[in-house]
């Protein structure tokens, strides 16, 4: 008999596993739970109510309006035009978010160079296109035109980012920079500016533009590979059920097999990587750094170089080093292990329904990050219209609020004769606007609580499935009918205040962290090296307690399943039990996820080399079958990424299993001592590893 806090632990003679007569657990943290999801929605229909998606879609004009947007007198305007984009390159720019010049929305950009007073002698429609409504050229001069900054000084040949109007830089022979084939301008006091000049109010709209185009080159690839995509998700799927199911009958020649094909697919890698490396070393321009080449829009260049093929060599080789050396010095642990994924694939087999579990966790999941964005960006556009005062000289009322209906009247227009009342961001002033930081952070913690909440509930409704396979006496007769349906109704009947308590822990430790990497980012430029120490090990230390508060958490929901009993007991009882067989814990749980993970990894690399052969064109048999491609590496990490999700989507019933398998075999050891009157409910091989036995043998699948 164990012992728990020095007395001797009593246990109950008839159990025979997860119990049925159960009462509800942690009420309290239940109706909280409740509170806060009617909250949740109360959030979400508020910032339904008031938010507006468009503000993120749409660009908006000097007056706020929408440019391009459908049943508004704008809607055949998509394209905003800047009167002066070089007041774009202000630091003003990045305290408001906004341009310091008036902006307009315009049909089409600019296509070419000219001036107003060009346009006075020539093309007066066309230049009326980018000026306010109303200009009459016939009866204002240039002079009273600029004066009340009606129409811009002159305009650029432009093209259209993101849908607004931005110079269209290009690049003579020599390095010399031009827009629209000319590289000097005249402004709007008839000074010459160099196209040179605009490079800094265009520069975040550059990167802008080349995160476009490789998102454009992406999306191309994804419109003729995505059939060819879900061609390698299926196969990994297949291949995932077919793995499972020969653990199921051939557990311990499966992992042997795993862990040697793992081992050679890894050395088949740095072999590829070796000749790949040595075939570049006589290629001129090989030998060139990653850091010399920089950030390349083709990733392709990045394979043309001896460097990236060395690191690719060194990181596949300290693999290999780990693995072959955990295999030699844990071989005696993984005869355990091994027999313990016998048993789960034993309870796998006997409870399918396990496998389509996690489709359900799934879906609900992904309910419940699509209600924290669209939540999200409804509260980010849930402010109105802010309107401050944009200047080029000294003012007082510098970036002060003001009315545009009125500002023409006021004494500001008289102070400050450049002055301009300008839309500048969406905000506001009520009591909703000023509290709307709390409801984006009410946001982010009820999708954390959610979230783990699913998973918590996907955890104990599996436990309660395999736990009712391992004290089943005689497998499989004596499990119930429909295991996993039966605990997930005894999960949300009885538990949902456990799983809550549990998941608001855990969900307030993300909370923190996140806040820690806001204010890391925030205070990155700091001088102050004690306060980048301290925030770095504050960091550090809510990671690893996020790791041992999930740890806990999923053997206090195992628990919880069995015994019925409130989140704090069960947390303690499992502690303790983990505890007491600390070596057991640190060693063979540890290798069997090990060996997991390898499983997972052997599927992710099968499916992987056969989509890298594919998709590069290497395989000649399909070579013309293969579609074209502007970056291969696309369907191929998209494949990688998706075999992997998979796979971890049916490893973790396995997992799940080994786990809950594990602290029953555990507590099985400590109930029982093998008499007829307290028999082991282990199975026959673990009885046989252990050299323990039952006095009266029992019926073993």
């Amino acid at each position: 008999m164990g012992k728990d806090n020095g007395e001797a632990r009593k246990f109950d003679p008839t159990f025979k596993g997860p119990i049925h007569n159960r009462g509800c657990t942690d009420v309290l943290c239940c109706i909280i739970f409740v509170v806060a999801i009617l909250g949740y929605f109360a959030v979400g229909i508020l910032a339904w109510s008031q938010g507006d998606p468009r503000k993120v879609i749409y660009p908006t004009d000097s007056n706020g309006q929408f440019c391009g947007q459908a049943g508004t007198p704008l809607e055949k305007k998509p394209f905003l035009f800047y009167f002066n984009i070089l007041k774009c390159a202000s630091p003003l720019v990045l305290l408001e978010f906004q341009c310091p010049t008036t902006q307009l929305c315009v049909e089409s950009c600019p296509n070419k160079y000219t001036t107003l007073s060009k346009a006075y002698k020539s093309d007066q429609d066309y230049y009326k296109k980018f000026c306010k409504e109303g200009v009459d050229f016939s009866k204002m001069s240039v002079v009273e035109i600029l004066k009340d900054k009606l129409c811009p000084s002159m305009l650029l040949a432009s093209k259209a980012f993101t849908r607004r109007c931005l110079p269209a830089f290009s690049t003579l022979k020599g390095g010399v920079v031009v827009v629209g084939n000319q590289s000097t301008f005249e402004d709007e006091g008839g000074m010459m500016v160099n196209a040179t000049d605009f490079l800094d109010a265009s520069k975040k709209s550059n990167i802008v533009v080349e995160a476009r185009q490789v998102a454009m080159r992406i999306f191309e690839d994804y419109t003729v590979s995505w059939y060819w995509i879900l061609i390698g998700l299926v196969i990994a799927m297949v291949v995932s059920l077919i793995f499972i199911i020969l653990l199921r009958y051939l557990a311990g020649i499966m992992v042997w097999v795993m862990i040697i094909l793992v081992i050679l697919v890894i050395g088949y890698g740095i072999f590829h990587c070796a000749m790949e490396y040595r075939s570049l070393q006589a290629v001129p321009g090989a030998d060139v750094t990653i850091k010399d080449l920089g950030l390349q829009t083709d990733f392709a260049v990045y394979l043309q170089i001896k460097q990236t093929w060395l690191a690719f060599i060194i990181i596949l080789s300290i693999v290999e080093v780990v693995i072959i050396l955990l295999l030699i010095f844990l071989r005696k642990r993984i005869l355990i292990a091994i027999a313990l994924i016998k048993e789960a694939s034993r309870a796998v087999g006997h409870v399918m329904s396990s496998l389509f579990y996690p489709l359900l966790t799934f879906a609900l999941l992904a309910l419940v990050i699509a209600y924290w964005a669209i939540t999200a960006v409804f509260l980010s556009t849930s402010n109105t219209q802010v309107y401050k005062v944009f200047n080029t000289s000294e003012c007082e009322y510098s970036t002060q609020t003001c009315n545009p209906e009125t500002f023409n009247t006021s004494n500001i227009t008289t102070q400050c004769p450049d002055a301009q009342c300008l839309f500048a961001f969406y905000g506001g002033e009520t009591y909703y606007h000023k509290y709307l930081i709390l409801l984006q952070f009410y946001n982010v913690f009820l999708f954390f609580w959610c979230a783990n909440f699913v998973t918590a509930l996907g955890q104990v409704t599996l436990a309660g499935a395999f736990a009712s396979y391992y004290w089943a006496f005689k497998k499989p007769d004596d499990i119930p009918n429909s295991p996993v349906f039966s605990s997930l109704g005894r999960a949300l009947r009885y538990h949902t205040g456990s799983l809550a308590f549990g998941s608001l822990i855990l969900s307030l430790v993300q909370v923190i962290r996140v806040l820690l990497e806001y204010l890391d980012q925030k205070l990155k430029a700091a001088q102050n090296g004690f306060a980048r120490f301290l925030l770095s090990c504050l960091k550090c230390c809510f990671w690893c307690l996020e790791k041992f508060i999930k740890f806990l958490n999923r053997n206090a929901y195992i628990m919880v399943a069995i015994y019925g009993k409130s989140f704090c007991t069960s947390a303690k009882d499992a502690f303790f039990l983990l505890m007491r067989n600390i070596v057991r814990v640190a060693v063979l749980d540890k290798v069997t996820d090990f060996l997991l993970f390898l499983g997972k990894l052997l599927i992710v690399g099968i499916v992987g080399i056969f989509s890298f052969f594919f998709f590069s064109g290497r395989i000649k048999a399909v070579e013309q079958t293969a579609p074209t491609l502007n970056y291969y590496w696309v369907p191929i990490l998209t494949v990688v990424v998706g075999s992997y999700l998979i796979a971890h989507g049916f490893f973790s019933v396995y997992a799940m299993c080994v786990d809950t398998l594990f602290l029953c075999f555990l507590e099985d050891l400590e109930r029982n001592d093998g008499t007829t009157e307290r028999p082991y409910f282990m199975s026959q091989n673990l009885l046989t590893i252990l050299k323990k036995s039952n006095e009266q043998t029992k019926t073993v699948d």
